[in-house]
């Protein structure tokens, strides 16, 4: 058993002592069982053959974990634009690691092992699963140029232009309560659950669209000063206590953390150089 015969006397006397019994004869020329021990070493040999099925049944899941590929479930636009572009960061720490990126808008459910990790924009309820908060996502209304048409952004009225914002697919996002809060409802030309098809319709010149500042700063557009500040979205990275520490689970958490916190690094640094007064 590579135990130190030391080690095995105490084992045997502490379970003499929880037991009330003296399971061993120790004499001169050796140990042997009482009929007390004989009787309990019956007793406990299935719960030794339990425990080593077991321990064989873990060890065989444990491969099963490590060779299935890692699930990682977030919105259509977290994964193309944000997860997608980040993997070979990913690779390089994991070269071995296989994932799926699953763009859902719905609640999946980390119990059933339907994702391993999610990324969502409320924070879930539960005691089995634990959320890291991700930050803030800065929003805001914005518009291209060939839809303004050389008017001053400023001076726009809001409740005269056509409004793109997101649909209630996610649940009733802070941006939908800030629409309601502008008396813009009737100034909603399109919703869609779709980030992506907000972007595209901004940048065909559709329209005024709530969006995340980086992604449309990136693609050249332009912010629309709004009568009050849009609340940002937080974002959550969500998994479950029991899978948790798993090697895979613990690189992909990282690696997403580590993606979000450059994403907001890269907000704050193109908000920062577009409020800048120009020379």
């Amino acid at each position: 058993m590579n135990v130190a015969v030391s080690t095995v006397s105490r084992r045997i006397d502490a379970l003499e002592a929880d037991l009330g019994l003296r399971l061993l004869d120790r004499r001169a020329s050796g140990a042997r069982l009482t009929p007390e021990g004989r009787r309990i070493a019956v007793l406990a040999r299935p719960i030794v053959d339990q425990a080593a099925a077991l321990r064989r049944a873990a060890e065989g899941l444990a491969v099963e974990v490590r060779e299935r590929p890692l699930v990682i479930s977030a919105t259509e636009f977290v994964v193309s634009d944000l997860l997608a572009p980040a993997l070979t960061t990913l690779f390089r720490a994991s070269p071995k690691l296989s994932v799926v990126l699953r763009s859902q808008a719905e609640i999946v459910s980390l119990a059933h092992r339907e994702a391993d990790l999610a990324i969502r924009m409320s924070r879930p309820k539960g005691d089995s699963l634990i959320a890291k908060r991700l930050g803030d996502i800065a929003l805001g209304c914005f518009a291209h140029r060939d839809y303004l048409t050389g008017r001053d952004p400023a001076t726009l009225d809001f409740s005269a232009e056509r409004l793109l914002i997101y649909d209630d697919s996610y649940g009733r996002m802070s941006e939908l309560d800030w629409v309601a809060a502008a008396g813009l409802e009737r100034a909603v030309a399109m919703r869609t659950p779709s980030t992506r098809g907000l972007l595209t319709a901004t940048v065909a010149g559709a329209g005024i669209a709530i969006l995340p500042a980086l992604y449309a700063l990136r693609a050249g557009l332009i912010a629309v000063p709004t009568p009050f500040a849009i609340p940002p979205r937080t974002a959550w990275l969500i998994t479950h206590r029991d899978i948790r520490r798993l090697p895979a689970v613990r690189t992909a958490h990282a690696w997403v953390v580590q993606t979000f916190t450059a994403m907001l690094k890269e907000t704050a640094a193109l908000v920062a150089a577009t409020a800048a007064p120009q020379p």
